[in-house]
């Protein structure tokens, strides 16, 4: 695409300007894994009051599968409770294929520090090795761990919020219906950048930016592809939270879409079904941007977003 919207946001033109990258359903599953290290990953150390463990942790199956998560404490790691935190489970992006723990670690460096929280980065095992339902129960696993163990690192295991961007934030919607489906660990809020939440490409969204906003139809097509072994899975609420009969008795969420992204109506869509099951929402909007805009940390749009998410949390946690 040559001609770009006219209402397009300079932020968002900077960002594609910048961005050069091979369009995904182009590429092989490996091709697309390192393109985008090779986009988010930096070799420059990082400048922050953060202590960071990597630490492996109990999967769903028990001892028989492990996961690694990062975990980003503000300051040094607390030895009483009473200094301890919020916890922040997030899950990355990535269509369920491709990021890990290094693509999105300067984006849970801002997290930690805009929130003044504990940010668990959760390394989720990625189709199509492990399509859908493991990834969910892989995310599920590591916030009921939180939700038990968060002082290790400094967390306070009875305030836990889950979030993250695009795939990541379908698997934190698909953790809080598990959760409440479950009697699980109590959420205390729910923060989804962009989500995916429904299998189908049929919204205006998808028609008006099926290419040249960074991510197109043809590639979230590729995604679902691979994270789903059954098309019909894409009828599972804990694949398509959108699909869920009943959004009651969920956690307060913060929802966050961009005008140029093919996601932005189903994420949309999410938000106002929440807000009409009783559950208390911000939806923040930015029309002019596009997908992936908040992995930008010098765009004041996206240190905009990072503030309404940290004002949220805030909120949420009783802070």
């Amino acid at each position: 695409m040559t001609d770009r919207a006219p209402n397009l946001h300079p932020e968002a033109e900077e960002i594609l300007a910048q961005v050069d990258l091979p369009p995904t359903h182009a590429l092989s599953v490996d091709g697309a894994r390192e393109a985008l290290r090779d986009l988010l990953v930096s070799d420059e150390t990082p400048d922050d009051d953060l202590t960071v463990r990597d630490l492996s942790i109990p999967g769903p199956d028990g001892p028989e599968t492990t996961l690694d998560v990062r975990a980003y404490t503000p300051g040094e790691v607390p030895e009483g409770d009473n200094d301890a935190r919020p916890v922040f489970v997030y899950f990355h992006g990535g269509g369920w294929v491709r990021g890990d723990l290094d693509t999105h670690d300067g984006f849970c460096r801002l997290l930690a520090q805009a929130a003044d929280c504990v940010v668990l980065s959760v390394d989720y095992r990625r189709a199509p090795e492990h399509p859908f339902p493991t990834p969910v129960y892989d995310a599920y696993a590591a916030t009921a761990w939180a939700a038990e163990y968060a002082d290790i690192v400094g967390g306070d295991p009875d305030r836990i919020a889950v979030g993250g961007d695009s795939a990541g934030g379908n698997l934190a919607a698909a953790v809080t219906l598990l959760a409440r489906e479950r009697d699980g660990p109590a959420i205390d809020h729910q923060v989804l950048i962009y989500p995916v939440t429904d299998h189908d490409f049929g919204t205006d969204s998808y028609a008006e930016n099926a290419e040249g906003y960074l991510l197109s139809r043809a590639s979230m097509q590729w995604y679902w592809d691979r994270y789903l072994a059954d098309d019909l899975d894409g009828a599972n609420p804990y694949a398509s939270p959108l699909r869920a009969p009943d959004l009651s008795d969920l956690p307060s969420a913060t929802v966050v879409t961009a005008g140029y992204d093919p996601l932005r109506d189903e994420g949309a869509a999410y938000a106002d079904r929440l807000r009409e099951a009783g559950v208390s929402v911000t939806h923040a909007e930015y029309p002019g941007m596009v997908h992936v805009f908040v992995s930008f940390p010098d765009l004041k749009r996206a240190t905009d977003a990072r503030e309404t998410i940290a004002a949220d949390l805030d909120a949420a946690f009783g802070r």
